[in-house]
């Protein structure tokens, strides 16, 4: 086997945290035996504020500028698709991986078509498989009531999207080398240009990087209750997330949806209120490390995974909970 392609993504002009744990993911493939190293490619039309000690755990970070890869790649897919195939053809990685995000989701399956060879979207677990010497990756199923493991057929290459969150992020600095990939003539013949980006504007702590997140569901009544959970989380420096309920009908934005068709978080504490627990919506909190719930129901599906929890109104728990954070806080 000759090593693993990790397509990391570039925020703010670094390097994105998701690519760390994509990092994470290839080297326990290496420690299980794939042969090769783990070299991470990143792109955009200006990557001069990045070096290799931005890449823990790489044995090398490949560049690939243009003004084509604008916005890491993520503002159009057609060049990306291009200058990762470019690449793909130039060093044959065994397995390529991407992370299961809006561009990763996109461009992976498009790379996959492109090369003709095997995808498997939405991994929480990676294994190297030694009766076949091939991938084994596991993903959710059944609406994330439970989880299989599939293979690859045939020898070609391996293309896996990984869930942001199910592996923890790289940590130090790297030590690999630093390498320049030219695609201009790769993404020479792209059909579609950037235009423009439209940046919806958010505040505080970014959903995906919270440790604290004050959840809330249908159980809220309507929007007017979202901005109590706000106050909350800017009083422990959290984040405000929302079930698919919730955000269908358009009490919160969708960007607030965490679940199996939302955003997947991982925060050390993950504070529900309102929300039955579904299994959509828990198949996003796999990684949280302690999960607290307010629900009238005590029935409620949400306190089967909560460490604590609370029977009753959140419209009478919560405010009192919410002035004791603030007494503390002081």
């Amino acid at each position: 086997m000759s090593g693993i392609l990790v397509i990391g993504e570039v925020q703010d002009g670094a390097i994105a945290p998701v690519s760390g744990e994509l990092v994470a993911a290839a080297l326990k493939l290496v420690g299980e035996g794939v042969i090769g190293g783990v070299s991470l490619a990143v792109m955009g039309d200006d990557l001069s504020a990045i070096t290799a000690a931005d890449a823990p755990g790489a044995d090398r970070l490949i560049l690939m500028s243009h003004p084509s890869l604008r916005d890491g790649g993520t503002g159009g897919f057609d060049a990306p698709v291009l200058a990762v195939a470019a690449l793909y053809e130039s060093i044959s990685p065994d397995v390529i991986l991407f992370a299961k995000t809006d561009f990763g989701a996109v461009a992976g399956p498009r790379l996959a078509f492109r090369l003709g060879v095997g995808m498997a979207q939405d991994c929480i677990d990676l294994a190297l498989d030694t009766g076949t010497g091939r991938v084994a990756v596991t993903r959710p199923v059944f609406g994330g009531n439970a989880l299989a493991v599939y293979g690859f057929n045939g020898d070609g290459t391996q293309i896996a999207t990984v869930r942001p969150g199910a592996f923890d992020g790289m940590e130090g600095e790297g030590t690999g080398a630093i390498e320049h990939f030219d695609v201009g003539a790769a993404v020479a013949g792209v059909r579609t240009t950037l235009i423009d980006t439209v940046l919806q504007a958010s505040e505080g702590v970014r959903l995906e990087d919270a440790e604290i997140i004050i959840s809330g569901g249908r159980g809220l009544g309507g929007p007017e209750p979202f901005k109590q959970l706000h106050e909350l989380a800017n009083l422990l420096g959290g984040a405000v997330g929302a079930s698919r309920a919730a955000c269908d009908a358009g009490w919160v934005d969708h960007s607030y949806q965490i679940g199996l068709t939302g955003k997947s978080v991982r925060p050390s504490v993950y504070l529900s209120v309102g929300i039955s627990g579904a299994s959509q919506h828990m198949a996003g909190l796999s990684g949280a490390r302690n999960i607290v719930a307010i629900n009238k129901d005590g029935d409620a599906n949400i306190f089967k995974a909560a460490r604590f929890g609370v029977v009753g109104d959140w419209a009478k728990v919560l405010p009192a909970f919410t002035a004791t954070v603030r007494d503390l806080a002081g």
